[in-house]
């Protein structure tokens, strides 16, 4: 029985080892998905990839979490000795500074994103989010006075940072700084879903903190559902207000239902407008952006809370393959959706 079982063995591996070349040749070989998620950037990432049956995971976490420690050392405010900080520390506008490859992609479209919405985001926030308690002192659950804000915007400005055609950058104003977070979740997106392209990866879904890229599809072959988080202060992080259809294309949501705090019957929420120094003030209470990269999407979702529903809308309809859905909530609690030309939802 032995000699016979070792036979039936043998048949089967040279059975396998025959059909082996052309089951790669049709792309048929057993596929399953892979689920990883972890910490970074002060936020919760989760990833979702069609794999084939011995791709190890734990292999290509390592990888992911690798890229993303790298990025959170160039960007993190938190971090006295990131790129971010060192940059932020230095004190004349004499010194030029050399920014890596990932600090200078983010600051390019940043940049990109200050000019198409005439400032509505602007990088330079730093000294107002920790004013208002939203940055590395903690809240203070305190509305500033206007000569505090007044004194904190003399020193916001992207333009107040300049870099030249070789890359190094220069502060013209000693006392300006930079905080990238409302962009830099979404340049870690980008960033994971590149290195997962580049070793070969088609269909995946990459989310870090809320923010969104979708690549092929499902392991069962449909799109990748993606759900627009309610916009209500008690809403779970599971109850969902729209659903998306995601292939080969980005998608970051900004709102004021998250980060908060009330003084009175008032709230005051963490997007400021660079402009007045104070939180927005224009009814957007959620933002979505579906574009090409998450990088843009994740600044321009930023940029809509400020700028409100019609310029908004406006600009994103313009944009080429950038779409956009504001949702403004009512005096009577009621939403009211504003999408742009092309917005399309479950697919």
């Amino acid at each position: 029985m032995l000699v016979v079982f070792q036979r039936q063995a043998f048949t089967k591996i040279l059975l396998l080892v025959a059909v082996l070349p052309a089951l790669l040749a049709a792309g048929c070989l057993p596929q399953k998905e892979l689920a990883l998620s972890g910490k970074t950037m002060g936020t919760t990432y989760h990833i979702k990839v069609v794999a084939g049956l011995f791709t190890s995971a734990e292999s290509l976490q390592q990888d992911i979490d690798a890229r993303l420690v790298a990025i959170n050392r160039s960007m993190s405010t938190y971090d006295p000795t990131s790129e971010i900080s060192r940059f932020n520390a230095i004190q004349n506008t004499a010194e030029t500074f050399s920014p890596s490859a990932d600090f200078l992609k983010v600051l390019t479209v940043a940049a990109e994103v200050h000019r198409l919405t005439e400032g509505a985001w602007d990088g330079t926030l730093d000294p107002l989010i920790t004013l208002w308690g939203f940055g590395r002192k903690g809240i203070v659950d305190q509305v500033p006075d206007q000569a505090q804000i007044d004194q904190a915007l003399a020193h916001v400005g992207f333009d107040l940072i300049e870099m030249d055609k070789s890359g190094k950058m220069r502060k013209t104003d000693p006392a300006v700084t930079l905080d990238l977070a409302s962009i830099a979740k979404g340049y870690g997106v980008d960033a994971v879903s590149r290195l997962l392209g580049d070793k070969g990866f088609e269909n995946f879904l990459v989310e870090i903190g809320g923010e969104v890229f979708a690549r092929g599809h499902r392991k069962d072959g449909k799109t990748w559902q993606v759900g627009i988080n309610r916009p209500d202060r008690d809403a779970a992080f599971t109850d969902v207000y729209k659903a998306i259809g995601l292939t080969n294309q980005a998608m970051a949501t900004s709102g004021d239902y998250r980060i908060f705090f009330k003084v009175g019957d008032q709230f005051y929420s963490h997007i400021i407008d660079p402009r007045t120094g104070w939180p927005e003030t224009s009814g957007v209470v959620s933002a979505t952006v579906v574009a090409a990269n998450c990088t843009v999407a994740d600044g321009l979702a930023t940029a809509l809370m400020v700028m409100g529903p019609e310029k908004g809308v406006a600009l994103v309809d313009g944009l080429p393959s950038v779409e956009c859905l504001i949702v403004v909530r009512q005096p009577d609690g009621r939403f009211v959706d504003h999408p742009s030309k092309g917005f399309i939802l479950e697919r």
